[in-house]
């Protein structure tokens, strides 16, 4: 029997619980560069920044926080930027007798000729996407992250270290339940936690530096959280240039410039078409 907890009351179910819980985040970090020699050294600073090991460290590190165990490891640094890991979890650890002679368990060796791929009930996975346009002095680095969970370990655990772990300037968040788990009576349970929105899960120090928006479909299990910076110091958002070398003017426009591309971001629009 499994125990799960709905309002103030345990619950006793029957067999596995079968509920899946996914967190989805898009997190956006901006910066300023005048020129193209600047836009590559930001991608090249930020493609090392983020490169596959560190990602791989940061999913490990959710991986335990979240109270799981690591079955295997993929990843990739790409060329000419950016990179993947995929983790594959357990809620409980496989005894080495049944795991899957593929599963590295963590321990990276050389790429095998031949590559089994499967699925257990969970995984973690994170995508970069370092962005420029020789047309626009703002260059983005997007960082996509996956974590989907089965059983009574929960992905929202790990919320704020995720958060912390990179500079995040914009944040789109999607968390949803899927499926039923049954109790010892045969009775369906959608839900097996409290939640009327993400940011029950977000600590205070975090919620005040943002600007929130949020959509939830309540009945399906759904909800869709939107964070923005709220205070814009131009000193983090500037490459290679000193703020002090600059004008009044020039920081000014800088900063509208920045402003309006976390405001595209933000709501999902190009200003300039509105």
């Amino acid at each position: 029997m499994k125990l799960a907890k709905t309002g103030n009351s345990k619950i006793k179910l029957y067999g596995f619980n079968n509920l899946t819980k996914s967190l989805s985040f898009n997190i956006y970090d901006v910066c300023y560069t005048k020129n193209d020699e600047e836009r590559k050294r930001y991608i090249d600073y930020i493609d090392e920044q983020y490169n596959s090991e560190r990602l791989t460290k940061i999913l490990t590190n959710v991986t335990e926080m979240i109270g799981a165990n690591v079955l295997n490891i993929a990843k990739q640094d790409y060329d000419p930027q950016g990179a993947s890991v995929t983790i594959l979890i357990s809620e409980e650890e496989v005894p080495l007798y049944v795991l899957d002679p593929s599963c590295n368990r963590g321990i990276m060796t050389p790429t095998r000729e031949n590559i089994v791929a499967h699925l257990d009930k969970s995984h973690i996975t994170v995508h970069t996407y370092p962005e420029s346009h020789p047309k626009n002095e703002i260059c983005t680095f997007r960082v996509d992250i996956d974590v989907s969970t089965c059983g009574t370990i929960s992905p929202l655990n790990a919320l704020n270290y995720l958060i912390q772990s990179f500079d995040s300037d914009i944040i789109t968040i999607d968390y949803r339940v899927r499926g039923f788990t049954r109790d010892v009576h045969g009775q369906k349970h959608f839900i097996d936690h409290d939640i009327s929105s993400i940011q029950n899960y977000i600590d205070g120090d975090i919620l005040r530096r943002y600007d929130l928006i949020d959509m939830n479909v309540y009945q399906s299990n759904i909800f869709h959280t939107k964070m923005k910076i709220k205070n814009l110091d131009l000193s983090n958002y500037l490459f290679d240039i000193k703020e002090e070398e600059l004008t009044e003017f020039e920081k000014d426009d800088i900063a509208k410039k920045l402003n309006r591309e976390m405001t595209e971001i933000f709501y999902g629009i190009n200003i300039n078409n509105v």
